[in-house]
């Protein structure tokens, strides 16, 4: 059985032990165990997926929650299937900022339906020449009348294509205070999708386009200006459950070597005999339990203390997903030829692993982020 005494830790309410025991015992039988779905048949499963999440009632923990559940939500289906945490991540992520800075009437308009897996969201802010620089977006919206026009393009969008409306960005003035936030409806008129994008493993994301692309103005997200504001808030809730999605993958892979290597025998004994092997085990075992603590500490303090939490989200997902890297490349190579088998559970983590040290912010991102801060802090004694 896979090990989850970590629930004990007291970063968690009785209730989110509840939720995570729940959804272990759902998933398996609801997400886990279908056959990869190629480029061809991607949107489709995607949309299974998000009907399957809403019928189970799990959408609702995205529209809006607290971090901690969303973080055992993403750890828990990433365990099990990566894409059905990619469609629960979505859901959340493309709404938060409707959530977080949206009129009543925004949050009226969209978020039920997010919660029933009646319309599928995506979050619009990279663009071919500003990724993880939020400051560099060059995306335009210039005043018309009463609202907005758009023109510019969007690139790397997960949903994109797929969604029923996107949380977009783009810019009304110089600087991090020249951004504004939009609610943009996948039918306006001048939004295409210019290209879908073939990735390492399989996920719906593509590159837009916005040519005279008009937005009202009662869709914007906060005043005028405030979309760095937006995005920053945003990714303080958000870049804590990229974290967690590693953790889920980490113990998938570490569940996968233990069982390998405790049923094969290797120069005379079982594998897990062998001393290198357990050292190699106790460094993953160590690298998990160490992440977890950072994941659930950032989630911990954003649900209880307030406030911005950057520092800590940056520490949860740097630690987190570099550390998913190396222990499903140790699970690969404990498995020996089975782990680079196609269909093999350590192969297709192998894949999905890899775009969470870069997507919500690079790793070298968020080491600029933890040095930042520990310098302000200095400074400020």
């Amino acid at each position: 059985m896979p090990d989850r005494s970590y629930r004990d830790w007291p970063f968690l309410e009785d209730e989110h032990r509840a939720l995570a025991g729940a959804l272990d015992a759902w998933a398996p039988a609801h997400v886990e165990g279908l056959p990869e779905a190629g480029e061809e048949g991607l949107d489709d499963r995607c949309r299974e997926l998000v009907r399957a999440l809403a019928d189970g009632g799990w959408l609702r923990y995205a529209v809006p929650a607290d971090v901690r559940s969303l973080c055992l939500v993403r750890e828990a289906l990433a365990y099990h299937d990566a894409l059905a945490d990619f469609a629960f991540a979505m859901q959340g992520l493309g709404s938060a900022a409707i959530a977080l800075f949206g009129s009543d009437e925004l949050r009226e308009r969209y978020l039920p339906g997010v919660a029933d897996g009646e319309r599928i969201a995506a979050f619009a802010l990279s663009e071919p020449e500003a990724g993880s620089d939020v400051a560099a977006l060059s995306t335009t919206a210039t005043a018309d009348g009463d609202g907005y026009l758009l023109d510019g393009s969007k690139t790397w969008i997960s949903n994109g294509g797929l969604a029923d409306f996107y949380t977009l960005f783009a810019r009304t003035g110089e600087g991090t205070r020249g951004l504004t936030a939009f609610v943009l409806d996948a039918g306006t008129a001048g939004l295409r999708v210019a290209e879908r994008i073939e990735m390492l493993a399989p996920h719906p994301i593509a590159r837009l386009e916005l040519e005279g692309c008009r937005v009202g103005g009662e869709q914007r997200l906060g005043a005028e200006g405030e979309g760095f504001k937006v995005a920053l808030a945003t990714l303080d809730v958000f870049r804590p459950t990229v974290g967690a999605a590693a953790l889920g993958f980490a113990r998938r892979a570490l569940d996968e070597a233990l069982a390998r290597v405790s049923s094969r025998r290797l120069f005379g004994g079982p594998m897990a005999n062998l001393e290198l092997v357990q050292a190699k085990l106790a460094e993953m075992a160590l690298g998990i339990d160490a992440s977890a603590l950072l994941v659930y500490r950032a989630a911990w303090a954003k649900d209880v203390a307030g406030g911005r939490v950057t520092r800590e989200a940056a520490m949860a997902k740097l630690h987190a997903t570099e550390t998913a890297q190396r222990v499903i490349d140790d699970a690969v190579q404990l498995c020996g030829g089975l782990g680079v088998t196609a269909g093999h559970t350590a192969a297709r983590l192998y894949r999905e692993v890899r775009a969470l040290r870069i997507y919500e912010g690079a790793s070298e991102v968020q080491q600029l982020i933890i040095a930042r801060a520990a310098l302000a802090a200095h400074g400020g004694r």
